[in-house]
């Protein structure tokens, strides 16, 4: 128990955890649970309609990158009360408090000690936490609440390793509380709009998809100040594969409709050689001692290359490179038997060897554009957080208690799109051979219902408070 969260573990740092997971202890790993079903489904989580509440009481675990954001966000919607939060550093803790000053809110705070994030999840007054803790307490953290009676929103990515993903599953099924990857991406807005067009037939039959975080972070991760205690550059020592796959494939799973009608079935990865994160530890350590013990490690190679197919024959390819000077890119490319679309490095949609004129473009866009972005996309633009995708899926998640209906992403998803890390490590370290993926929902895909993110009269009553 010590050793999964649950005594001595920093909510910000990596005090007892190794930061570092070599080759080959990743791929003794998955070699003994990538085939593992654990017995049959206890309970259907996918389309799960918690029991709604008038008025969701909030607890914030992690105020450092992510945290602040949901907590501005959660803090300007009707129905909700922020009872609790919980940093180790206190000025975490003022910092947040000064967010929602204005707003009639007064948490009761935890900053005591490395326990306190468990008094958080203890309290009765509280129906869902928000983690947003580094990568490797998200699980211990998730299940510790939900065993205490919570919903759980967790920051990408929800779990490390294929047993960690197992764990939220059968712990969401367990306790029937809803564990929701926070993959802001679902709620891009053309994200949305793609989704609305392939549940309306626009591309007809789907067949192939593009995904990636392609991300300038080098010289952030090396960054004293940006990450505390430089978690997020240790996850990128000693394993080598996509480290960060949920932001361009989390939307691409929607519109397939993966576990609810299709499902994955293998996976292969390769992934570049390391060309810039050991050779900037070097040049920095030989200005500053602080880097020495960066500057003899084992990086990640720069890009990973994933290729995923599906039951059905759909294919998907991921990509992942957060140090080469590049341009920002998701990809999102959506391509069927009827037409394509791609967003970088502009949103553009074609029916055949032409992209769509501006004229047809915004043609295309009036006639699709989803209900939730017409409720809520102007509001969610002006608030901001990423364009508005963060306040969107704050919003959404508050709203779907509010009124008892399902999440559009469930813990089969957090556990399937997290699981693509350390499947893809394993096919790195085994010359880019195939992987199974598992099957979380143990096969309840064959029946869930697609998702269908509607905002009928029943949804979207969830508005604005004066702050």
């Amino acid at each position: 128990m010590k050793k999964t969260g649950l005594a001595g573990v920093s909510l910000a740092g990596f005090s007892i955890l190794s930061s570092c997971t070599n080759s080959t202890d990743a791929t003794k790993e998955l070699s003994s649970s990538t085939d593992k079903r654990r017995g049959a489904q206890s309970f259907n989580m996918s389309g799960y309609a918690a029991p709604k509440m008038e008025t969701v009481r909030v607890g914030f675990i992690g105020l450092g990158n992510r945290g602040p954001t949901h907590l501005k966000n959660v803090s300007l919607l009707e129905g909700v009360e922020i009872k609790a939060l919980c940093d180790l550093r206190p000025e975490r803790i003022d910092a947040s408090k000064k967010i929602i000053e204005n707003c009639p809110h007064n948490p009761d705070v935890y900053m005591n000690g490395e326990e306190e994030w468990k008094k958080l999840c203890r309290r009765e007054d509280i129906d869902l936490i928000y983690i947003a803790t580094p990568w490797e307490l998200h699980v211990p953290m998730a299940i510790y609440a939900m065993e205490q009676g919570k919903h759980v929103a967790i920051e990408v990515p929800a779990a490390k390793t294929l047993d960690e993903c197992w764990q939220l599953v059968e712990s969401s099924e367990k306790t029937r509380k809803h564990c929701v990857m926070l993959e802001n991406v679902c709620y891009g807005f053309f994200e949305l709009l793609t989704l609305n067009m392939a549940r309306q037939g626009f591309f007809g039959e789907i067949i192939h998809g593009e995904g990636a975080y392609i991300h300038d972070l080098l010289e952030g991760n090396f960054s004293k100040d940006k990450y505390y205690d430089m978690w997020r550059l240790k996850e990128n020592i000693g394993k080598d594969g996509n480290l960060y796959p949920t932001h361009g494939l989390g939307p691409i799973c929607q519109i397939m409709n993966i576990n609810r009608g299709d499902k994955m079935d293998f996976l292969t990865s390769m992934s570049s050689d390391d060309y810039m994160m050991q050779d900037m530890a070097r040049k920095l350590a030989a200005e500053d001692d602080f880097y020495d013990s960066f500057s003899n490690k084992n990086y990640r190679g720069n890009m990973n290359t994933t290729s995923i197919r599906t039951q059905k024959g759909r294919t998907i390819m991921l990509q992942h490179d957060v140090t080469s000077p590049r341009p920002y890119s998701r990809i999102h490319l959506i391509s069927g038997t009827k037409g394509m679309a791609r967003e970088y490095p502009e949103p553009m949609i074609a029916t055949g060897h032409e992209w769509l004129s501006s004229e047809e473009m915004k043609e295309v866009e009036e006639k699709f554009t989803p209900e939730i972005v017409k409720k809520m996309g102007e509001m969610a633009k002006e608030i901001g957080g990423h364009g508005g995708m963060d306040f969107l899926m704050d919003w959404r998640l508050i709203d779907c208690l509010r009124n008892g209906l399902p999440m559009d992403m469930d813990v089969y998803d957090a556990a399937l799109w997290s699981a693509i890390t350390p499947l893809s490590i394993n096919s790195v370290a085994s010359r880019s051979n195939s992987v199974d993926v598992p099957d979380f929902t143990r096969g309840a895909w064959e029946t869930n219902d697609p998702l269908n993110m509607t905002v009928s009269e029943a949804e979207g009553t969830t508005g604005m408070k004066p702050c």
